[in-house]
């Protein structure tokens, strides 16, 4: 049986170089890391006057509005991960060429070079924090690009009409397991008042897919002389640019408010079940909120939880996205309040189609078109 493996493909504006990737999802399994295995496609004459080819994977963080670069400030960094010379050769091929790169070896012709690219360990997942209406340029967040160029250093300035730069993804899916069932109880007592006011909040599961209903399940016991007038249940994105001292942001996603049961009335019991449900649809017009890293073409939704084997190994690079659930009890303006919080994983799950047999004319190629219009006037 025949099954098409798509193979992307982006060619520099002058036509001269074509980069080849079977996938630009790149899975962090905690463990490691998948790495970038492809085929760069040179013009023979191109290279036939001792041009030099550099491949590298380069991550960027932006973290402030392209905007706002006026006066020589940039509110850019870029990590360049990997920076080696692909042709000529250098050095001999350490790796075992992968079945995609054969195949395309001998579809592509002498002039392919194969190439394999190694994340960090502690390289950060993509992340796009969404921009507001008014904002122009590319918007804040990291992003990987595989970049190939002809120069005659590695640091030589790169000319755009002979330079590839195909976007990439880092990211991360969900675990296969369910982890412990979130659950929690929290009490106050008041002050010149006997008894106090109980809490006890519980979700369904841990672990959530992108579009999946969260029940929250809450339990209020009233021992206080104090009334409960109303409840409200809401999720919180919680965002921590991990460069800044105080990058620590949250941004409601979802919110439901009832009255329905209350009130409360000292000496009684409350028993309810609230739904959420985090979605990028509800939010679209809200700066700031975390995304997944972005592709031109696809989809956009929220940014996926960012799992991490230990604080310590937190990249001063990245940005790590949380989620959490909380529910807060209204007592009046002489209450108060009293809330309890639950954190929870939003992930997306792995595709089961992921990987397919490569026969011997299986690949299909679908061709990355050029950033912008400024990319194709430089032809011209």
């Amino acid at each position: 049986m025949v099954v098409n493996f798509k193979v992307f493909k982006k060619c520099s504006p002058n036509s001269k170089i074509a980069v080849y990737l079977g996938k630009r999802d790149f899975i962090d399994y905690l463990s490691g890391i998948e790495p970038v295995d492809g085929v760069v496609l040179l013009d023979p004459e191109y290279v036939a006057t001792q041009r030099k080819i550099w491949i590298q994977l380069v991550c960027t963080f932006r973290y402030g509005r392209e905007q706002d670069e006026v006066m020589g400030l940039n509110f850019q960094k870029e990590l360049y991960l990997v920076s080696e010379q692909l042709y000529p050769n250098v050095k001999k091929m350490e790796h075992n060429l992968t079945k995609l790169q054969e195949r395309l070896l001998k579809k592509l012709g002498p002039n392919a070079v194969p190439f394999t690219l190694e994340f960090v360990q502690t390289a950060p997942s993509s992340v796009t924090l969404q921009p507001g209406e008014d904002e122009i340029g590319e918007p804040c967040g990291v992003s990987y690009i595989v970049k190939v160029y002809a120069g005659e250093t590695e640091n030589d300035v790169t000319h755009k009409r002979s330079t590839v730069n195909m976007g990439i993804r880092k990211v991360q899916y969900a675990p296969t397991k369910q982890g412990r069932q979130p659950c929690t109880v929290v009490r106050k007592d008041f002050l010149l008042s006997p008894g106090e006011l109980e809490l006890e909040v519980t979700l369904d599961k841990q672990l959530y897919h992108h579009g999946e209903r969260i029940a929250v399940s809450i339990c209020v016991r009233n021992n206080s002389n104090k009334i409960v007038k109303k409840m409200k249940a809401l999720v919180q994105q919680g965002i921590d640019v991990v460069v800044f001292q105080n990058g620590q942001f949250r941004a409601v996603i979802d919110s439901v408010e009832t009255q329905d049961g209350c009130p409360i009335n000292p000496g009684s019991n409350l028993q309810k079940v609230l739904y959420l449900k985090p979605q990028l649809e509800n939010n679209k017009e809200r700066r700031g909120i975390a995304l997944d890293g972005q592709l031109k073409g696809d989809n956009s939704e929220l940014a996926s939880s960012t799992l991490i084997t230990s604080p310590d190994v937190r990249d001063n690079f990245g940005i790590v996205v949380s989620y959490a659930v909380k529910v807060k009890l209204y007592l009046g303006a002489l209450g108060g309040e009293l809330s309890a919080e639950l954190p929870f994983i939003l992930m997306r799950p792995k595709p089961s189609d992921r990987f397919k047999l490569i026969t011997e004319d299986s690949v299909a190629i679908e061709d990355i078109p050029l950033m912008n219009e400024k990319e194709k006037q430089i032809i011209s």
